[in-house]
């Protein structure tokens, strides 16, 4: 009787070290998962573009607090572009839904070669271009495109769409001038303002 009870320890011990064995094989470095990072929600994009040279500041925002398919959002903008100014542009994304509210930019920099943003205008709006300042750009030279440059010239009238891609193919021709054309990827945000310049 003793003998039968050893024999079935000694069976249970030995299958409990296999199954720790197996176990611990199955979870070295190269079997592990690559962590999945989720799409941040983004509520508030805010566009400042400063005056070259000095004057106030133009500030669009776009806030959509109840996301889409709720009440639609609200877009503003402080004032009218002045024509024959150049203005230096500067993206921030926010979620305001977070408490306290977390600026969404800080992680789209970190992750630089992952995200890339658009600028796309209607009418008769000048084009944006992209800033030079080496912080606009990734770890590899290519663009991220938060800072970005607008140079107006006499009246004029139409939208200016942003938007922030989530790994875009930067090597695609032309990306890396700001056409989305062949950039691919996945949209994080798209929004659009419309632009009057007098």
């Amino acid at each position: 009787m003793k003998t039968i009870q050893k024999s079935k320890q000694f069976k249970f011990y030995a299958l409990a070290l296999v199954a720790a064995l197996t176990f611990s094989s199955c979870s070295n470095d190269n079997d592990t998962p690559e962590p999945v990072v989720e799409g941040e929600l983004i509520t508030t994009v805010i566009a400042t573009y400063t005056p070259v040279g000095g004057g106030t500041a133009i500030t669009m925002q776009f806030r959509d607090l109840d996301g889409v398919g709720g009440n639609p959002p609200v877009i503003t903008a402080s004032d009218n572009f002045k024509s024959n100014t150049t203005y230096n542009g500067a993206l921030q994304f926010k979620n305001e839904l977070a408490n306290p509210a977390e600026d969404i930019t800080e992680e789209i920099l970190e992750l630089d070669l992952e995200h890339q943003a658009f600028y796309q205008t209607t009418g008769t709006i000048n084009p944006f271009t992209y800033g030079t300042a080496s912080s606009n750009f990734d770890t590899n030279g290519k663009p991220v495109g938060l800072q970005s440059v607008f140079v107006t010239t006499g009246a004029a009238s139409g939208t200016l769409t942003i938007t922030l891609r989530h790994n875009p193919t930067k090597s695609e021709p032309n990306v890396s001038n700001g056409d989305i054309t062949n950039a691919g990827g996945s949209t994080d945000i798209q929004v659009t303002f419309p632009i009057t310049v007098i």
